[in-house]
């Protein structure tokens, strides 16, 4: 018994001791007068003190000390910060195993205040195997907070010789880690991230805006949720002036991200842009929403240069497709996958295919040069390995090269990916072509002379973007007319500007259309002839609700964009034209429409419904000596949704009208 008590007697203090220094250190004063004077190179941030309430204070003046190492000490609770703590240059940060750096509850709630920032430093290195660094993602949803997208975790911005191993990122407002930019035109350069877990955050795993000469190795991002894009990783520049280069990822995984696992949004880089070069190599994509993503201006002057490689990697179980490339011109950066693997995706989304190519609506230029050397597809779903959704209208496959095994069961087929292949493949690839009708420097007039229209002539029409109508009217006619603005889903109507252009190409500025009202507008006609009316309604919708003359809408650029109109149109089709095209697509894979043709004689010559990618609808006429009247006519699909799409007139001027009546012809070139 006497030993028992004896014992008892010894861990009741020591115990209570413990408890006493979770509750408060005090400061060194002594080791930090060291520090000051340069007698000490390594610094123990408890010197400072420590709070386990808040210790934001001892852990900056830690850093801010000079010592060329800083040693974050486990002490049993949480290192808890209240706000941004900034990482200086010429310093290496050590946080020991169990350690956690948390953000106090109820701070941080400025839109980009970070856990650590480092700006225009160089020479930092955080350590910090077993230990975490975490903020409160929860919470930044809800008020106090204002929502935002850039509560990083580690924010380095502009930095120089910067190494990260072994760390823990997680539930930031914002990414894991973000590579930005503190000085335009200054990027971040010499960057090694190891070891290290990106887990549960709001925007992005890891965001690279601007970096140059960046190896990241046997690091995970993984369970990204919150605000789009949820990727793994975003390789997404701001600005032309940023750059992509000498980017290695080796042995990475990136998993269970509501986004993509890889993304390249490099939209904001072009023709002068410094050549991006990025390789990836053994790296994993795993239950993703794409295993990756790549999307690329689609000009000549807009399609950054340099490489994209993948060398050995695999796409695993992703939502979607395995590889999403998205308006890449055959031109500008090269696209390469060597030896890579894409194992059962878009299993439940068997309408795309294991490897998607997609061009979008306003795209010019044949999509492509992208290489697959020796990949191979792993499929459950009887379909293609590669689909091309083609929403620009009529767009090629061009370059498109290498050699793919699909792999489904059993079975096993390897193709050698030729043009000739792929126009197999996707018969969009051979519409026929048809030369563009120009409208300029031709003539219209009347196709029914003397026709008088009803007060308040309608036109259905509901236009996405920039709007044109024409109308002919006689000299000294008093046209009047209203304009419709309206929004399209939530997104703010700012007022669009309204202009009429007379025959002789005089221009009258008109009033701002505001949203929600009919926008009424009148003018005198000074001169017989085809006057031009054009909104410019932005991202809403522009209808022409009511004139006092029969109207027609027109393409200037080739391309009709409607939203959920219905109805009729005629169109002219001219004399001696003995073919004529119809191309019509959606805008997206559930955005469909139903079409049908009606001749001159009243009878439908082709109809079809659920039009998502582009469909050619191609009528020949016997008899060709007259201008004749056709109609096509919009309806809902029997899948999908009545939204956003597409009409272009190939060979036939593009003008269209709700009223037969109301058209007009070419009839000579100025």
């Amino acid at each position: 018994m006497v030993h028992l008590v004896l014992v008892c007697f010894v861990v009741v203090p020591l115990f209570v001791g413990l408890q006493d220094a979770f509750r408060l250190v005090a400061q060194d004063e002594h080791a930090i007068e060291e520090v000051k004077q340069g007698k000490r190179d390594i610094a123990y941030a408890s010197w400072w003190g420590f709070d386990p309430e808040d210790a934001t204070k001892a852990l900056q003046c830690a850093i801010d000390s000079g010592a060329k190492k800083v040693i974050v000490s486990n002490m049993g609770k949480p290192w808890v910060v209240s706000k941004t703590i900034n990482l200086r240059s010429d310093q290496e940060v050590v946080f020991e195993e169990g350690v956690i750096v948390e953000a106090k509850r109820g701070a941080f709630l400025g839109k980009g205040e970070c856990l650590f920032l480092a700006a225009l430093q160089k020479n930092i290195t955080l350590i910090g195997y077993g230990a975490t660094l975490r903020m409160r993602k929860q919470d930044y949803t809800k008020p106090p907070y204002e929502r935002a997208e850039w509560r990083h975790v580690l924010s380095i911005r502009s930095c120089e010789n910067v190494r990260v191993y072994g760390l823990r990122l997680a539930s930031s407002g914002g990414d894991g880690i973000y590579l930005g930019v503190a000085k335009r035109g200054v990027p971040n350069r010499n960057v090694h991230i190891k070891d290290v877990a990106c887990v549960e955050n709001h925007r992005q795993g890891i965001s690279v805006i601007s970096a140059e000469d960046v190896l990241m190795e046997n690091v995970v991002m993984e369970d990204t949720s919150g605000t789009p894009p949820m990727a793994g990783i975003d390789f997404e520049p701001n600005e032309q002036t940023e750059r992509l280069h000498n980017i290695v990822m080796r042995n990475c995984v990136s998993r269970n991200n509501v986004g993509d696992g890889f993304a390249f949004c490099l939209h904001n880089l072009n023709a002068n842009s410094h050549p991006i070069s990025i390789r990836l190599e053994g790296c994993r994509s795993i239950g993703n929403r794409r295993g990756v993503s790549i999307s690329v201006g689609n000009s000549r002057e807009g399609a950054v240069g340099g490489i994209i490689e993948f060398v050995n990697c695999s796409f695993e179980g992703s939502e979607g497709a395995g590889i999403f490339i998205s308006q890449k011109p055959a031109f500008g950066c090269r696209v390469r996958f060597v030896g890579c693997k894409i194992v059962n995706t878009a299993l439940k989304q068997t309408a795309q295919a294991p490897i998607v190519l997609s061009s979008s609506a306003g795209n010019v230029e044949p999509i492509g040069g992208v290489e697959f050397i020796d990949c191979t597809v792993t499929d459950e779903v009887e379909r293609l390995p590669i689909a091309y959704l083609d929403f620009a209208g009529g767009l090629e496959l061009e370059d498109v090269t290498g050699t793919l095994t699909l792999v489904r069961g059993t079975q096993k087929s390897t193709y050698n990916l030729t043009q000739q292949l792929l126009n197999k493949w996707f018969p969009t690839q051979a519409f026929k072509r048809f030369p563009k009708f120009e409208l300029e420097g031709v003539k219209f007039e009347p196709l029914f002379s003397g026709v008088r229209f009803p007060k308040e002539t309608s036109c259905r029409a509901r236009l996405r973007g920039r709007a044109e109508f024409i109308l002919w009217a006689n000299k000294g006619d008093e046209v009047s007319f209203t304009i419709m603005l309206l929004p399209v889903g939530k997104v703010s109507v700012s007022q669009a500007k309204v202009s009429v252009l007379t025959p002789s190409n005089k221009k009258l500025t008109l009033a701002d259309a505001v949203h929600g009202r009919e926008n009424a507008y009148s003018f005198t006609a000074d001169e017989g002839g085809i006057y031009r009316i054009v909104c410019d309604a932005g991202r809403a919708t522009a209808t022409l609700s009511s004139s006092t003359h029969g109207v027609c809408i027109v393409a200037s650029d080739g391309v009709f964009h409607f939203l959920g109109t219905e109805g009729e149109f005629h169109f002219v089709v001219p004399e001696g034209t003995q073919e004529f095209g119809i191309k019509v697509w959606g805008d997206n894979e559930g955005e469909r429409v139903k079409v049908a043709l009606r001749d001159e004689a009243g009878r439908i010559v082709d109809e079809r419904d659920n039009i998502a990618t582009p469909h050619q609808f191609i009528v020949r006429r016997d008899k060709f000596e007259s201008d004749a009247v056709y109609c096509i006519i919009f309806r809902r699909p029997s899948i999908g949704v009545l939204e956003d799409f597409y009409v272009q007139l190939q060979g036939i001027p593009p003008i269209l009208s709700c009223h037969r009546e109301a058209l007009l012809k070419p009839s000579v070139r100025r």
